[in-house]
């Protein structure tokens, strides 16, 4: 008997165990934890607040509150019921379990409470006898000091030549954990890059090699979970380079390319600028065919055109006394009257003076008028129908041979052909206003033109 009752409270054991765990796997949420991830700041508080969803009243409840350190070491910090709470005394003044919600509070926080929290929390509701709701909340928490504000530093300290010099910028703080680095140029953040070369937590940064654009301000940015970002004192980087975009300009004058034209007795000035630091040292050349020879130095050149007898060259070069690097332009100055074409050839498209124009239409204007008035008063279509409204008896005139006075011959003769009656063209004015007989419209006509003061004469029809 006594054997026989051992295995029956042993599989009465076992279908407890067996129910418990199905309930557990189907329990509803009973607690609610708002942030599973906590950034703590050292030496302050840090509550893992838990919200309970059940009745207390109505239930009992038994759990526990254990600490996992980074490490892997754990501990059991609180074990609880409703009616009664043991603290590891170890924890017992950094801790305080806030019932009834089964919240729990740390004091002061250190680097040792880093680590996983793990709350296991047992429900048994009292219209459910038998029934034990099993749940389980894990919450991180980390710790950190706040960030200082960073300082930086550079090596070498003093101005470094283009393609020749390498800088490393350190980034530092005096306080701070898990602190974040950034840097930024003109404002910019900058990011690796062939030349750009950033440590594993962007605390240094080298430039190898240094070039022309690297110039500028730049400034540090540190940051962790529980400070807002702290810029460092700004910096500034010197960088010596150049010469680039070296250029030769002048306000006189024509310029077409590398071709400078200017008039004659004109006084024409140069100026050679390129992009250097620190400021290029300049020397103008004059070239010759026979000869190179240095005129002046500095950057203007001045230019009188009535000693030039021909075209001549010039070149300057531009000379940066720490790169030790130059650059070269070269133009040809040319003498010759631009006269008042200058700002024609200088302009994107040629354009008429509004005094031309003027001109031009009232030149056209006169001649059409002078053409109106000589059509109204020599037009052949006119003289022919004043001649032809003459009377018959003048019309029929006899013709006059001419050898009866030859002092009335004398004279300039016209010929002058009628091909139609309203169509000539050639006729003169004079010529038919005289006609003084027309037999028929294909009919030649002769006409005297007097040029000696006329004498009293017979009439040659008596």
């Amino acid at each position: 008997m006594e054997a026989t009752g051992g295995t029956a409270l042993y599989v009465c054991s076992v279908l407890v165990i067996l129910t418990v765990s199905t309930n557990a796997a189907l329990s509803p949420d009973f607690i609610h934890v708002p942030l599973l991830r906590h950034h703590g700041i050292e030496g302050k508080p840090l509550l893992l607040s838990v919200e309970t969803r059940f009745p207390m009243d109505q239930a009992e409840i038994q759990g526990t509150w254990s600490h996992t350190k980074p490490s892997g070491t754990r501990t059991t910090l609180v074990t609880f019921t409703k009616e009664a709470t043991i603290t590891d005394m170890m924890y017992r003044d950094h801790l305080l379990f806030k019932e009834p919600n089964v919240s729990l509070l740390i004091h002061q926080l250190s680097q040792d409470d880093e680590g996983d929290y793990h709350l296991s929390l047992n429900i048994e509701f009292h219209n459910k006898s038998g029934w034990v709701y099993n749940v389980e909340r894990t919450v991180h928490v980390t710790v950190d000091v706040p960030v200082s504000t960073p300082v930086i530093d550079k090596n070498p300290t003093y101005a470094v030549i283009e393609d020749k010099a390498n800088v490393t910028w350190t980034c530092s703080v005096e306080k701070g954990t898990r602190v974040m680095f950034q840097w930024l140029r003109d404002n910019v953040a900058l990011g690796p890059t062939d030349r750009y070369h950033f440590s594993q937590d962007n605390s240094t940064l080298l430039i190898s090699p240094v070039r022309k654009e690297d110039k500028g301000t730049y400034r540090c940015v540190a940051n962790n979970a529980v400070t807002q970002s702290r810029r460092s004192r700004a910096m500034d980087l010197n960088v010596y380079y150049g010469p680039y975009n070296l250029e030769v300009n002048s306000v006189q004058g024509l310029r077409t390319g590398e071709v400078f034209t200017i008039n004659p007795g004109e006084l024409a000035f140069f100026e050679c600028q390129a992009d250097s630091n620190p400021p290029n040292s300049y020397v103008w050349i004059s070239k010759s065919r026979n000869s190179t020879q240095v005129i002046t130095e500095g950057p203007r050149l001045e230019v009188l055109s009535y000693r030039l007898a021909h075209a001549e060259e010039y070149m300057c070069r531009a000379f940066n006394n720490v790169t030790l690097k130059q650059d070269e332009a070269q133009f040809t100055l040319v003498v010759a009257s631009l006269g008042t074409g200058k700002e024609k050839h200088t302009a994107d498209s040629s354009s008429v003076s509004p005094l031309a124009a003027i001109t031009v239409c009232s030149l056209f204007v006169i001649g059409c008028m002078l053409l109106f008035f000589l059509r109204r008063s020599c037009h052949p279509k006119r003289v022919l129908m004043s001649m032809y409204n003459r009377p018959l008896s003048e019309q029929k005139r006899p013709h006059r041979s001419g050898h009866e006075d030859a002092t009335e011959d004398f004279g300039i003769y016209e010929f002058v052909s009628i091909p139609g009656k309203m169509e000539s063209t050639q006729a003169s004015c004079r010529s038919l206003a005289r006609l003084e007989s027309v037999q028929d419209m294909h009919t030649t006509i002769y006409d005297v033109i007097r040029h000696v003061p006329e004498t009293p004469s017979h009439s040659l029809l008596k």
